[in-house]
């Protein structure tokens, strides 16, 4: 039973909306994040990367940058460019995008499903980058991005969502310039919002589709606050953090592929010969890139050729959802004893690229120099939930999830 709750969100004027909306803090580096911002003070970029308003010598995990960053959210609510709704409210989200459309309710999910695992998780978290994310939330006193949830398909969440969608008006409605729609509504109807705290009684699970490092963060905080208030009472906002919960059938995977810098010693034909092992090769010789258009398929790009790699039949076990998965038969059978990538999260020998320009992206990089680009077929959904299901993580960089959820449009205050 997933335990969720009203919130009184800070969140722009409608006016100020577009020009607070910003991508995910992880998703782009200072300088990117600095271009973007410069011209905008009102960008939430001012908040979730404060270090894009210091020096460039400040390192951007000091004290100073979240101390700055509690500065500009709190800019931002003092001249009510940021306004707080007056009661608890659910939220709806809208993204739209490739003639696709995907709407979530916002909410605040319970730290507690998260430590009982009614909230699962996919990958593991690093702590330097956990650390980080404890800081900020500390710090500001708020979540402010919203994690990406999944949960199964729930014919009465859908529902429920459709029929406000499109009785009432969005308070939010704009394309950001990357072509995606985005739109909110808010829901302050008390009925609605008790029918939908009753509906997520249903759901078994919810799953974490991007922001493990930020849920393990709330979660920590909430916990650091438990034991610094001996008598709280579970209703204190510190015990829930910001989510955005979209049923699985609206969801798509994207393609996570990556790109390696040598061939750990191999010539190219010794590269290739090796790999008949554990997989059939055959030049491609269609136009463009070879896209892997099934399970078990890989397409690498090597010297300015595509070839099409199929698992062979022994290196396949369907028994066992981890290992069955095509980025497992990928680490387990070519890069980790062929290349010699022991682990993907530390070694600065490989690099990922997903979503819509990930198979432009690992092509570039080869021809800048890089020697060997991966290209996958995409894990399913269920596929994905599975995993979770059965307290098992994915490879680093497993999943890509688009569009992304922008920050700024929702902040939940711990206190």
């Amino acid at each position: 039973m997933a335990a969720i709750r009203p919130f009184q969100a800070f969140r722009p004027k409608p006016e100020f909306a577009e020009k607070v909306a910003a991508l995910p803090y992880d998703v782009l580096d200072r300088e990117q994040a600095l271009k973007i911002a410069k011209d905008n003070p009102y960008s939430f970029l001012h908040v979730d990367k404060a270090e894009i308003d210091l020096d460039p010598s400040v390192n951007p995990y000091d004290q100073m940058v979240y101390q700055k960053a509690a500065e500009n959210l709190n800019g931002l609510i003092s001249k009510e460019i940021l306004i707080q709704d007056k009661a608890p409210c659910y939220y709806i989200y809208s993204l739209a995008t490739r003639g696709r459309t995907q709407t979530g309710l916002v909410c605040c999910t319970s730290i507690d499903d998260y430590l009982n695992k009614v909230i699962k998780c996919h990958e593991f978290t690093l702590a330097p980058k956990e650390q980080d994310r404890i800081n900020h939330v500390n710090t500001l006193d708020a979540n402010t991005g919203p994690i990406f949830m999944a949960c199964r398909p729930n014919s009465m969440l859908s529902d429920t969502m459709r029929i406000w969608v499109g009785t009432h008006k969005p308070i939010y409605n704009f394309k950001a310039d990357n072509g995606v729609a985005h739109a909110v509504w808010v829901i302050d109807d008390k009925y609605t919002i008790e029918k939908l705290t009753k509906i997520a009684k249903d759901i078994d699970s919810l799953y974490i589709a991007d922001g493990h490092h930020r849920t393990a963060a709330a979660a920590k905080v909430g916990q650091m606050r438990r034991e610094a208030l001996p008598g709280y009472t579970g209703e204190e906002e510190f015990n829930s953090f910001l989510a955005v919960i979209f049923p699985s059938d609206q969801l798509e995977i994207l393609d996570y592929n990556r790109v390696v810098q040598d061939l750990n010693g191999y010539t190219k034909e010794q590269f290739l010969e090796k790999l008949t092992e554990n997989f059939t090769v055959e030049p491609y010789t269609g136009a463009g890139a070879f896209v892997p258009n099934q399970r078990r398929t890989f397409g690498i790009y090597l010297e300015e050729k595509w070839y099409k790699l199929t698992a062979k039949p022994h290196i396949c076990d369907d028994s066992n959802p981890e290992k069955g998965l095509d980025v497992w038969i990928l680490h387990d059978h070519l890069l980790e004893p062929v290349l010699g990538i022991v682990n993907p999260r530390t070694d600065k020998r490989i690099a990922f690229y997903g979503g819509l320009d990930g198979l432009k992206e690992i092509k570039e990089k080869v021809e800048s120099g890089w020697k060997i680009a991966f290209a996958l077929y995409p894990p399913s959904m269920d596929e994905f939930m599975e995993i979770a299901d059965y307290g098992k993580v994915m490879p680093p960089k497993s999943t890509w999830f688009e569009p992304l959820l922008l920050s700024g449009l929702f902040i939940h205050k711990l206190s």
